[in-house]
């Protein structure tokens, strides 16, 4: 069985070899770059399954590279950073990330935050990679959401996670605990602060009512329903 591929990017060498020896011991295989062009050309020739990026890089803005990583790639893109500010934290998340993880830290906990997200969902109920609901079009194989007019707006990885988790079960009311179950996570305030900023940024982009949502209701206290009619092909 091939061994998931971690790429780590950092500039300091001795948390880079941290990582790497932990993640190896673990049973993944690891790529490890300084700068943040070796990185990108890496990606350019074989995609990770993870990506575990440092904000604070000499040669790019970490945040813009995580955006970018987030919408164009189909690994999970996991933030490792000195920043321990809650803004910082939220500021990740919005733009893509799939988890947030602050230094110093413990190669345990980074490992074990891995698995958890590269744990198998829930076989999909649809095998499809398109689904239509209320004038809209979600290209699951390209991150893709597309309006009555064709205009396309892209979705990261994490929150096609979230998208397709409701349009497996439209109308069905889905608990945060489903959520954790299907996603992978880890019961924390963290995870829940990355589903409410996935769901935040999913609404935006299917330009609904922020007070007044129509498609993804929040049912206070329960969770969260989807209520479009979905079709796949």
């Amino acid at each position: 069985m091939t061994r998931p591929l971690v790429t780590i990017l950092d500039d300091e060498p001795e948390i880079r070899i941290l990582l790497a020896d932990a993640l190896e011991e673990a049973g993944f295989d690891t790529l490890s770059f300084g700068r943040a062009r070796a990185f990108e050309a890496a990606l350019a020739k074989r995609t990770p399954d993870v990506c575990l990026v440092d904000l604070s890089l000499p040669d790019t803005d970490g945040l813009t590279l995580v955006h970018r990583l987030a919408l164009e790639q189909g690994a999970v893109v996991i933030i490792i950073s000195g920043r321990a500010q809650v803004q910082d934290r939220v500021t990740g998340l919005e733009l893509g990330a799939d988890d947030y993880i602050i230094k110093p830290f413990d190669p345990a906990e980074v490992v074990a935050r891995i698995r958890a997200r590269l744990r198998s969902p829930k076989p999909s109920t649809h095998v499809a990679d398109t689904a239509h609901f209320e004038g809209w079009t979600a290209h699951f194989d390209r991150y893709v959401l597309c309006d009555s007019d064709g205009t396309e707006v892209a979705f990261s990885h994490a929150e096609s996670e979230v998208l397709r988790l409701f349009l497996d079960s439209p109308k069905r009311l889905i608990s945060r605990a489903q959520m954790q179950e299907s996603l992978g996570g880890a019961a924390s305030e963290s995870f829940d602060r990355a589903m409410d900023v996935r769901i935040s940024r999913l609404r935006t982009k299917l330009r609904e009512d922020p007070k007044n949502p129509q498609l993804i209701k929040t049912i206070y206290g329960a969770g969260y329903i989807f209520l479009g009619d979905v079709t796949w092909s």
